[in-house]
């Protein structure tokens, strides 16, 4: 039976009908079609160090997984230290998984069906399948195999990855490193003196209901969903309101469906703090809080300031001090990259078709770095635009720091109120 013949994958060359390269990689996949594994692995591995080390792009050209490329590299080199390569054993790769495991393919596409099973209103987890975590289960049902296979059998299957496209531009504030610096030397001071830091902000409001969704997901025909984002068509939308806590590496997410106001946003940091925070730091008496420059949290907003007085300060008898990241910059808030982009991954190219489901993608996202996440569903209906006057606005504590004090201010609990 003659070898199969590796087609390149190179991108270059698959929207580039003449690109010069095509024929050289066309070579290259024809001379790897007549070698048997071992070789395949050594011959790839030589290209990659003739690449500049580059395991990828050699991956990319001849289809193989870079791990095995990596595998090859370290033969080599051991070959080339004492002049030969030892043999494992085992003999990883000798079979085909399929043979291994016949009934593989079926407890694949069974665990992706599967994915969709669970109850929201519990602590099951909905996790997004990826190729490793794929991988992961598998391994966990007793099978032994390589996220790299996981995605060759997904392909011989008929799955593929499906994507939607979205895009974002920010701006720099001139201010913007004095700031950082000194946000840095906050955190700094309360984490050594076992103070909380949280970092606070909206996540992106979600329509509920069965609406197209950014990301991509394994599956063999990609979800039919509403043509338009109409919010007619919606049974709500959700507010999640995020809380990371910076040094537990933990999560908590306030998910509404009223307005996005400095009230919402408050109440959900109280009711943080009276199911976490107290219990976590059972003898603090500060809280620095890290925040965007705008929004329902923004610096220039007199109701975020005036609630955190009223509700955090005179009612909790906390200490609270606020650091805003400057306009244009808060993808540098450690809330957007280690929870909410996590939570985005979580639920790539699935729809939310309820807010049960929501709360269980959310619930469901934790990463290698050991973040765990919890969600609740928080009731209540809140009204926008409610007015702050400046007499109301002198009657609060609230000290501005002398570093960039538009955006660095202390708000303390007012004397005789409770």
């Amino acid at each position: 039976m003659p070898r199969q013949i590796h087609s390149c994958k190179c991108q270059i060359c698959l929207q580039e009908s003449d690109h010069p390269l095509k024929e050289q990689h066309q070579l290259i996949n024809f001379f790897l079609s007549q070698l048997n594994k071992e070789q395949r692995r050594w011959f790839t591995a030589i290209e990659a160090k003739r690449q500049d080390n580059n395991n990828r792009a050699v991956s990319k050209i001849t289809g193989i997984c870079h791990t095995t490329i990596s595998r090859g590299r370290k033969e080599l080199d051991e070959w080339l230290v004492s002049g030969s390569i030892s043999r494992n054993t085992s003999r990883r790769g000798k079979y085909k998984i399929e043979i291994v495991y016949p009934n593989i393919k079926t407890t694949l596409e069974a665990l992706i069906n599967n994915e969709i099973a669970g109850d929201p209103m519990t602590e099951v987890k909905w996790v997004r399948s990826s190729s490793r975590q794929l991988a992961k289960k598998l391994e966990e049902l007793g099978y032994t195999i390589n996220y790299c296979t996981v995605i060759r059998l997904l392909k011989e299957m008929g799955f593929s990855l499906k994507t939607n496209k979205k895009t974002k531009s920010r701006l720099e504030n001139p201010q913007r490193d004095e700031q950082f610096k000194y946000i840095a030397q906050q955190k700094n001071n309360f984490v050594s003196n076992q103070l909380p830091v949280i970092s606070v902000d909206t996540k992106k409001k979600e329509l509920i209901g069965n609406f197209k969704k950014d990301g991509r997901t394994w599956c063999k025909e990609a979800e039919e969903v509403y043509k338009y984002d109409f919010t007619s068509l919606a049974d709500c939308r959700a507010v999640p309101y995020g809380i990371y806590d910076v040094e537990k590496n933990k999560g908590y997410v306030f998910v509404g469906t009223s307005g996005d106001t400095p009230e919402f946003a408050i109440d959900a940091i109280v009711r943080w703090w009276e199911l976490e925070g107290n219990i976590s730091y059972p003898l603090a008496k500060q809280l620095l809080i890290l925040a965007d420059g705008g929004g329902s949290n923004g610096y220039k907003v007199r109701a975020w300031k005036k609630q955190i007085q009223e509700k955090l300060c005179d009612e909790l008898q906390l200490i609270v001090t606020v650091c805003h990241y400057p306009p244009g910059c808060s993808k540098w808030n450690p809330i957007e990259h280690r929870l909410f982009s996590q939570i985005s991954i979580n639920w790539a190219g699935k729809p939310l078709k309820s807010l049960d489901i929501m709360l269980g993608y959310i619930r469901g996202t934790n990463t290698r770095t050991g973040l765990k996440v919890k969600a609740f569903l928080h009731k209540g209906s809140y009204q926008r635009g409610q007015k702050v006057t400046k007499e109301e606005m002198a009657q609060l504590n609230l000290y501005p720091h002398t570093v960039c004090s538009q955006w660095n201010y202390t708000i303390m609990p007012r004397p005789n109120i409770c």
